[in-house]
């Protein structure tokens, strides 16, 4: 599992760019929530979506399940560390893949429909406008937080170590497929349903509560990756918020993936200046 934060470029044109879009992105998203709310239109409508059905044992299994993999997987070598990187990453995203189809598998069995695992289907299109709008709003102000923090202590991904290594075709297509697809498909099943579903469920007069306890565990996950965390935490509430609103995580995958390709955007840009220089 990954996410990424924004890294500190040598060449300013990918900087500049992502910040003047951002920027357009937070006037353009800002605009929405001002005439929403003077409508007296909720930020995001409501959807009808039933509780989850699994219980904590369910819970635990499907996190236990992704530990046990990860501990084999850490086993596969007398030096695991020694391997290549590249092999590590798509160890992980096979992993991570793997241990998701896993738990759905036992949450289809224990009769959880696909409403329930947070794919209703037939919204793709408001799901979309929902990450996009949700993106403007969050971007500008988290990437200048994560760029603020990597001065004080330094972004430390593993990421980003492969591409100081590695600026071809290939780090570059590892990097899309694990950070864009396979982290936020897979992160938000875990958190944002799994975990937060059954939250939700046991705190059902108090939303917030659910959203924050799996912002927290969500931004915990990250812990070791500088002081990434800290803006990764906000993320999870808004990608909370959206999943507790719609009872689906197709608006917060989007929302995730189009987060992290903008930083994997700055990633590739400063590779190929590096590369060029």
């Amino acid at each position: 599992m990954s996410d990424l934060a924004a890294p500190q470029l040598q060449d300013a044109w990918p900087q500049a760019l992502v910040l003047v879009s951002a920027l357009v992105g937070f006037v353009w998203s800002a605009a929405f929530v001002w005439r929403s709310r003077s409508r007296g239109e909720p930020l995001v409508a409501e959807r009808p979506h039933p509780r989850v059905t699994w219980e904590a044992g369910d819970v635990a299994l499907v996190v236990v399940g992704y530990l046990l993999g990860a501990a084999l997987m850490a086993r596969g070598g007398p030096e695991p560390e020694s391997r290549p990187l590249v092999d590590r990453l798509v160890g992980n995203a096979v992993l991570s893949l793997g241990t998701m189809l896993a738990g759905i598998a036992w949450l289809r069995f224990r009769g959880a429909d696909w409403p329930a695992l947070g794919f209703p289907g037939g919204r793709l299109r408001d799901d979309l406008a929902l990450a996009v709008r949700a993106l403007g709003l969050v971007v500008l102000p988290l990437l200048m937080a994560a760029a603020a923090l990597n001065a004080i202590v330094k972004y430390d991904h593993p990421i980003v170590n492969f591409l100081d290594g590695r600026r071809d075709l290939v780090a570059a297509a590892v990097v899309v497929v694990s950070a864009v697809i396979v982290a936020p498909l897979t992160e938000e099943f875990f958190f944002r349903r799994v975990l937060q579903g059954w939250l939700e469920k046991h705190f059902a007069d108090e939303a917030g509560v659910a959203v924050a306890l799996s912002a927290i565990a969500f931004a915990s996950a990250h812990a070791g990756q500088g002081l990434a965390f800290l803006p990764l935490f906000p993320l999870a509430l808004v990608l909370g918020l959206l999943v507790e609103r719609t009872g689906s995580i197709v608006p917060s995958v989007l929302l995730h993936a189009l987060f992290n390709a903008v930083s994997v955007f700055l990633l590739l840009a400063q590779s190929a200046a590096g590369a060029a220089g």
